[in-house]
């Protein structure tokens, strides 16, 4: 029988291009390095057609990432001004990773809801290691209740399943080259105050900022959340300030591309 969606709203609609996607932060990176803010987003997309900025011997492949290169940082020409800014200004790589990857997530709601309705559970019950099953089980729950693109067949659920936990490794949220176990890396401070904008921008403010469930995306706790916001606070990121239920929190910029210069230089 197929079963019901277990929450009201309009279905998530979930795809199986993981299995081409994967993190792609190298690739990612040579973009970000390229980018030329004056230029369009499509006479910066045909330049890197142009002069194979990525090496691949197969046209087909670089339409592929350029695809989803464009759904994940291109779509909002914000996050890609700002992304570029802080690149060329040499932000850290580990940091920068976990912006690619808060990104790619929000971008791909497959992706997302494994890491928050499949992995942060199993995060909170102490489950280190994660398998194949773990992740299978709940993907062909989805296709059952026509939450996929279209059905999918057990060998595609495989695939997917495979696609999700590689990338996942890649972007530091797994570690293990076969059995793979929970290991987030760390979210630092520069790449938490960046996200936190990017939320407070999309209307995430005070409390709802403090408890925004992307946080969830990095395994943080309400109180690591706090405690990045002291620590952002102290390093001058960022304004945060509780008195019981009331929280505020402000940044010293208006947009996000003049915030990751903020971040970058260290001053607004």
């Amino acid at each position: 029988m197929r079963r019901r969606p277990t929450r009201p709203g309009p279905k998530p609609v979930y795809s199986s291009k993981i299995i081409k996607a994967g993190a792609l932060l190298g690739d990612s990176k040579t973009l970000l390095a390229h980018w030329e803010q004056t230029a369009s987003v499509p006479a910066n997309l045909q330049r890197f057609r142009r002069e194979n900025l990525f090496g691949k011997a197969s046209r087909s492949r670089v339409e592929d990432i350029l695809a989803i290169f464009r759904q994940r940082f291109l779509l909002d020409p914000a996050v890609t001004r700002a992304l570029a800014v802080l690149v060329h200004g040499g932000f850290p790589a580990d940091s920068l990773d976990r912006l690619l990857y808060f990104h790619s997530a929000r971008s791909d709601p497959l992706l997302r809801d494994v890491v928050l309705q499949v992995l942060q559970p199993l995060h909170v019950r102490g489950q280190g290691e994660i398998t194949l099953a773990d992740v299978e089980r709940p993907i062909r729950d989805w296709v059952e209740q026509g939450k996929t693109t279209a059905p999918w067949s057990a060998g595609t659920v495989r695939r997917v399943a495979q696609g999700l936990l590689s990338t996942l490794r890649d972007f530091g949220v797994l570690a293990g080259a076969v059995r793979k176990r929970l290991a987030p890396a760390p979210l630092p401070v520069a790449a938490f105050s960046y996200l936190a904008f990017v939320l407070h921008r999309r209307g995430a403010s005070g409390e709802r900022l403090v408890a925004h469930p992307e946080w969830g995306l990095f395994f943080l706790t309400r109180l690591a959340v706090e405690r990045l916001l002291i620590e952002a606070h102290q390093r001058k990121l960022l304004e945060y300030h509780a008195a019981g239920s009331v929280v505020r929190v402000e940044f010293p910029a208006e947009t996000l591309e003049d915030y990751a210069g903020v971040i970058v230089t260290g001053s607004p």
